[in-house]
């Protein structure tokens, strides 16, 4: 099976034990051995087989082989929360002294895990900046180990140029770690242009439906080996019930990804030229900065947009609420359209020129475009950019 469609639906690792269609849910703590010699040669990785849920669990096992097959890596786990995947992807590999080179838009709490976090344990980090390609061969320090990167970026829809990330990686023997949260494995494989390991927030797309929370580390099994022994030991597991859903969600992944893009695009196109807009960001309107790399990279757009709207923070706040239908929360990837101001909540712990370095103007709003008709989302944006001038 070579599409991405069927390998999503079809791709099911082991037999049901009574014959299911639909895989069952294994909500168990642990599981049972046949005999001492059996636990014996489990515990010593001797032979393959379920131990207990904090390692493995036949529900986790199918949501990373689907994603693995998606992503065209070797292994994976999966984690509690996307921000257990981002954590275990750097902690699990880098170590007291060693130092990360990263694009500069990052989500949030990344960037928190970057400048706050992991300097209590000697692991540093800079910064670079996508407009300055030709000058990040200065950013590297003899300790640098690790290339981390999000594309498209949350929010500001960056596009990062994967295939030059690939090069510059293999030139400085450097870990490359790529967020691929917002495109999903529909819409591209980072590992295709050298990535070695790939995080996902399953909380978002790949759920869908704004159910349950959900993380994934993805990528080579040298270094996934290092990432279980990390997680196994530490704890970040992912519920079975979670990876249930999960697994399932994956099987309209594709057909639910081509509804938000679509919708995306109609929604961006409509407002690209509205006396109330600022501007319009979306990867795949000829206006974005990288439209071309975004077009060379990924399948399509993304389900995500932004608009900066003239007015800044008030008339930002008194455009959402006076939405009637997007919903207000801090999600996105659900069948339901979402609205985010990212100044003052994803993103509100940067300071104002953090935030201004990498575009989140307090006018910029972002929006999840759900699976709703085009129509009703368009008219209620347009409906709310109307009642919330003065």
């Amino acid at each position: 099976m070579s599409n991405f469609e069927t390998n999503a639906i079809r791709n099911i690792p082991g037999n049901p034990h009574q014959r299911e269609h639909s895989t069952p849910i294994a909500l168990t703590s642990s599981f049972t051995f046949e005999s001492a010699e059996e636990a014996r040669q489990m515990f010593a990785d001797e032979i393959d087989g379920n131990i207990y849920s904090r390692y493995s669990n036949p529900n986790t096992a199918e949501l990373i082989h689907k994603l693995c097959v998606a992503e065209g890596t070797e292994a994976g786990i999966a984690t509690a929360s996307g921000m257990a995947a981002m954590f275990g992807s750097i902690a699990s590999i880098l170590q007291q002294g060693d130092h990360i080179l990263a694009a500069r838009s990052l989500f949030g709490s990344t960037h928190q895990l970057l400048t706050r976090i992991f300097p209590k344990w000697g692991i540093t980090s800079t910064y670079g900046d996508i407009s300055d390609y030709q000058n990040w061969d200065k950013l590297v320090q003899p300790t640098t180990k690790m290339l981390f990167l999000e594309t498209p970026s949350n929010p500001g829809l960056e596009i990062i140029d994967l295939e030059w990330a690939g090069k510059f990686a293999a030139a400085h023997n450097l870990i490359l770690v790529v967020d691929n949260c917002f495109a999903t494995p529909y819409l591209q494989q980072p590992a295709k242009w050298g990535a070695h390991i790939v995080t996902h927030s399953a909380t978002k797309f790949i759920d869908g439906q704004g159910r349950v929370l959900g993380g994934l580390i993805l990528g080579t099994k040298e270094l996934m080996d290092e990432v279980t022994y990390f997680t196994r030991h530490t704890g970040p597991s992912m519920s079975p019930f979670n990876a249930w859903v999960l697994a399932k969600s994956m099987e309209t992944l594709a057909v639910r990804m081509d509804r938000h893009c679509n919708n995306a695009l109609a929604v961006a196109s409509y407002f690209q030229d509205s006396k109330d807009v600022e501007f319009v960001k979306y990867p795949f309107l000829p206006s974005h900065p990288q439209y071309e790399l975004a077009k060379k990279q990924m399948k399509l757009g993304g389900g995500i947009l932004t608009l900066n709207l003239h007015g800044g923070l008030a008339r930002a706040q008194r455009f959402i609420d006076h939405l009637q239908m997007i919903s207000i929360t801090p999600n996105l990837g659900d069948s339901r359209s979402i609205v985010t101001h990212p100044a003052s909540t994803t993103h509100s712990k940067l300071s104002s020129e953090e935030r201004a370095r990498v575009s989140i103007t307090d006018g910029l709003v972002r929006i999840s475009v759900g699976l709703e008709h085009q129509d009703d989302i368009i008219a209620d944006i347009e409906r709310a950019l109307e009642k919330s001038r003065l």
